[in-house]
């Protein structure tokens, strides 16, 4: 079964920056398109950017021109670099494809604030 993990996250001050990072245990994802989700406390996850393996990307309107997401699957992972973080981007972040089909990882805390 596919395992998906994510780190990177953790405390930064509005403005700041962070880079995400997701590995699979899966080659074969390297052939789906996989994407950024994003849950915030009481709220629902929702996409947040996705990357497909022609690299075609897509951005959740919020995050256009501040994150970028990317991918090396030689290396089976899957990156988010976020800049220029607002308090709205607090959040858990969670790696998968998309749309959701593996099992969802315990995702890596972002937590925005001054």
């Amino acid at each position: 079964q596919v395992q998906l993990v994510e780190s990177g996250g953790g405390w930064v001050q509005p403005g700041g920056s962070l880079r995400l990072s997701c590995i699979s245990s899966d080659t074969m994802l390297k052939f789906l398109t996989m994407a950024w989700y994003r849950q915030a406390p009481g709220e629902q996850r929702d996409l947040v950017a996705a990357i497909n393996d022609g690299d075609h990307i897509m951005y959740t309107d919020s995050v256009k021109g501040r994150f970028t997401i990317s991918r090396d699957d030689a290396k089976r992972t899957l990156y988010l670099q976020m800049n220029s973080l607002g308090p709205e981007d607090t959040a858990i972040y969670y790696c998968n494809t998309h749309p959701p089909r593996a099992p969802w990882g315990q995702g890596t805390e972002v937590t925005v604030s001054s």
